[in-house]
């Protein structure tokens, strides 16, 4: 699933090609990817001549500001990723009409497809189709359980690591589960919060109760380091995820921990990666380096 480091790298590079732009028509083979209005013929009237005021990232969900007060919500779930460029049906199926990465197999998966004034289109790929998108008042979406219910920002200045220590210290779970709580902390998932405790050299079954403020000290710092490298180098694109040209994001390239069970531990330790499920996830972790206080 996309997280806060691809669902930032998406927004950014949506700013610079939607903003002021219009939407002229929607198509989709999957009305159930609409969630709200449930009626997609409501979404698409709605939808149409809208302009895009703003684009923003809150947790995973990306959001759109839209004329007349409204707001486009989209989040990608597991597999699904925004996509822009121009494409043409061909046998029922839509081909990108330019030769590059949007021909990559992940990015063929089109089931939603908005048309903008400049002819240019945004898409949605979503192998599994999982992804939601929402047309919300947007007084009514600040409101919302979707946005309200949410953790702080991670990467905000308002998030100091006072902040970080309070709500983390009212937890009684495992400090990996934890990190990928939504409502305690938004847009970390799996991959992240296992190269932020390998960062940190934290076990992921840590119990928030045996972390000394030292070890918080340090799961803070890492988190910090972790996705904003993770944001300039433009997302993890291990699995489904590209960027909205259709290109690969490089974290992948550098990850240390996550899904390289069987590797030797980057630090040179004697640590091989291990993989151990959490609660129907895995985690991955270096045994030397992150080892298991009782």
């Amino acid at each position: 699933m996309p997280e806060l480091p691809e669902v930032e790298t998406i927004v950014r590079d949506l700013r610079k090609k939607v903003l002021d732009r219009t939407f002229l028509d929607v198509w989709t083979d999957f009305k159930k990817i609409i969630k709200k209005p449930k009626n997609f013929e409501d979404f698409k009237k709605e939808i149409k001549g809208k302009e895009i005021l703003k684009v923003w990232r809150r947790g995973k969900n990306i959001i759109f500001d839209l004329s007349d007060n409204k707001s486009l919500l989209i989040h990608q779930k597991l597999t699904g990723h925004l996509l822009y460029g121009t494409w043409d049906i061909e046998h029922g199926t839509w081909k990108p009409a330019e030769k590059g990465p949007l021909e990559e197999k992940v990015n063929t998966y089109i089931h939603l497809l908005f048309n903008l004034d400049n002819g240019e289109m945004i898409a949605l790929s979503d192998l599994r189709k999982f992804a939601k998108v929402e047309l919300w008042n947007d007084k009514e979406l600040s409101e919302s359980k979707e946005i309200k219910n949410l953790g702080p920002e991670p990467l905000e200045s308002e998030f100091t690591f006072e902040k970080f220590k309070e709500i983390i210290k009212k937890n009684h779970s495992k400090i990996k589960q934890v990190l990928m709580d939504q409502n305690v902390i938004s847009g970390i998932g799996n991959i992240y919060s296992d190269e932020i405790l390998w960062e940190a050299r934290i076990n992921p079954f840590r119990e928030i109760s045996t972390l000394s403020e030292a070890d918080v000290k340090n799961i803070y710092i890492a988190m910090k380091k972790v996705l904003l490298k993770a944001i300039k180098l433009m997302g993890d694109s291990m699995s489904d995820y590209r960027t909205i040209s259709g290109a690969k994001g490089g974290y992948q390239l550098v990850q240390k921990v996550y899904r390289q069970e069987g590797k030797k531990c980057p630090r040179n330790d004697g640590g091989i990666i291990q993989r151990k499920k959490m609660n129907g996830r895995s985690a991955h972790f270096c045994p030397v380096c992150q080892k298991q206080h009782s």
